[in-house]
């Protein structure tokens, strides 16, 4: 039995657009690549394909899990950077009555 090589993109969770902390942000995700091309369905009109692989998201608490889980299993993958977030500055609410503030207060 002859496996065909699957390519596994590993890369960092992106934060979810209804999320504004860095909780949950830690996580990197394995992903395959799609094996063959989606196709519409003529008779429903709905699009899809033979391959079960595209519908694994494996989740690992670091890259280097991620990547040995790849290794163990004989996948050759990718790893995509991390990319880093904007910096957040730390406010608090007393700053708006802050003596010799240089903006304007708006409402």
């Amino acid at each position: 039995m002859s496996r065909d090589v699957a390519i596994a993109r590993i890369f960092s969770q992106p934060r979810s657009a209804m999320q504004s902390g860095r909780a949950r942000t830690g996580g990197w995700m394995l992903t395959y690549a799609p094996a063959e091309q989606r196709r519409q369905d003529p008779l429903t009109g709905w699009t899809g394909s033979g391959d079960t692989r595209a519908q694994l998201r494996l989740s690992f608490s670091s890259r280097e899990a991620a990547e040995a889980y790849a290794r163990a299993n004989g996948l050759a993958f990718e790893v995509e950077p991390e990319k880093p977030g904007p910096a957040l500055k730390p406010k608090s609410y007393a700053e708006n009555f802050r003596y010799g503030r240089a903006e304007n207060w708006t409402h």
